[in-house]
């Protein structure tokens, strides 16, 4: 009775104010699931290639519908390798990985609207309590986040000792604040970026010093452990012409990257490190882990793109100790479990994540709990982000 009957496609809004695809997807019992695309800006060389939404409408309509009804919604490898047959392509240039994705989820949800279970029960969790995932909170953001403020692109809380969701998601709310009353105290303005950071005008080395305050404030009145980490999106520091990192007047050599880097964890203490070097710099990737692995999660987003080749190229030779993982940079749900299941086996932790360009849509927040993933980039404020951080917290809640 899970068999899809109809699927169709609109262009939404995504948080940006850009046109995204929205799916709905029918099944011949009533089963209902809808789920929208989000989008990023800083995006990895090898990321499945997202269409303008409606060219990816018009050819999802065309190819990839026909191929769906009548598939079992249930069965959600049946879903997204007919997806993989429509499209015809390895990285979903011929319909785009917007579509894909986003009926990728939709069948899903479906799937479960039938079964009366929740998402992530579907997907194959059962959340126990005791684990969750940990929300990763964009406190303070830059790079191609937010033109005139810091080079590093994303300075996250992570409440690595919240004895619950709950708080761990209201700990990260309050280091957002904080960080604004620091800001505030020294005198600085802030606006916010596009994923609702704040973005002073201030340097690298000045937002060390305003995250790591705020934290210890939050940390205090909480009572419980709040580290920080960041996102470092070098792919997009990295000059090409000049071989080197650029931090507006000052350039790094890979070896100086891996050096700052490790200095940073160091005094920091930081808890998670996302792309610190460029895309295609296994080898730096590797010596970077080698060095300070044992004491912070390197996690690789561009690097890695969710894709199970360059993952395994990643394990072989030793580069980054996790991987992000996103649905649309893939394109469908089966291929991010791939990535998840690979990184498992070999002892990486996984991190799912969201897009700079958001939705409403909570799929990902259940994908978190149904992988059993050690964490999760939401980040803080802002009605789409709000969205997977409520639905943990009602997860959370449900399972009690």
């Amino acid at each position: 009775m899970t068999r899809i009957t109809s699927v169709s496609l609109r262009r939404v809004l995504d948080s940006r104010g850009n046109p995204t695809v929205e799916a709905d997807v029918l099944t011949e019992s009533g089963g209902f699931g809808r789920g929208a695309a989000p989008s990023g800006a800083s995006t990895g060389e090898y990321e499945a290639i997202e269409l303008p939404a409606s060219e990816s409408i018009a050819k999802a309509r065309e190819h990839a519908v026909p191929r769906l009804e009548g598939v079992y919604a249930g069965d959600q490898r049946a879903v997204d390798n007919a997806l993989r047959a429509a499209d015809g392509t390895d990285d979903f240039s011929a319909i785009g990985a917007n579509s894909a994705v986003a009926i990728s989820m939709a069948a899903a949800k479906a799937a479960a609207d039938v079964l009366g279970a929740p998402l992530y029960q579907h997907l194959g969790g059962a959340f126990r309590g005791e684990n969750f995932p940990i929300p990763l909170g964009n406190v303070v953001g830059g790079g191609e986040h937010a033109k005139e403020a810091t080079h590093i692109q994303e300075f996250l809380a992570a409440p690595v000792g919240a004895p619950s969701v709950s708080e761990a998601v209201f700990a990260n709310a309050a280091v957002h604040a904080a960080v604004a009353d620091v800001l505030d105290e020294r005198g600085v303005p802030a606006a916010k970026g596009d994923e609702g950071a704040w973005a002073p005008p201030i340097s690298d080395a000045d937002a060390f010093e305003v995250v790591d305050e705020a934290v210890g404030r939050v940390e205090d009145e909480v009572g419980f452990e709040i580290r920080f980490g960041l996102d470092m999106a070098a792919a997009e520091l990295y000059d090409d012409d000049e071989e080197a990192y650029v931090y507006g007047d000052e350039t790094k050599s890979a070896d100086e990257q891996i050096e700052y880097v490790a200095s940073l964890v160091d005094e920091y203490d930081l808890a998670y490190v996302e792309d610190p070097l460029d895309e295609n710099d296994y080898e730096a990737f590797a010596e970077l882990t080698d060095r300070v692995g044992d004491r912070t999660l390197i996690c690789g987003d561009d690097l890695f793109v969710t894709n199970v080749e360059r993952l395994q190229d990643g394990i072989d030779a030793g580069a980054a100790n996790s991987i992000l993982i996103k649905p649309n940079q893939i394109g469908t749900l089966s291929d991010a479990f791939d990535a998840v299941e690979l990184a498992a086996r070999n002892g990486y932790e996984t991190v799912i994540s969201h897009r700079s360009g958001e939705t409403e849509d909570t799929t990902i927040a259940h994908l978190a709990v149904a992988t059993d993933a050690g964490y999760i980039k939401t980040g803080t404020v802002g009605g789409e982000r709000t969205a997977k951080l409520n639905e943990l917290v009602r997860i959370a809640d449900d399972a009690v």
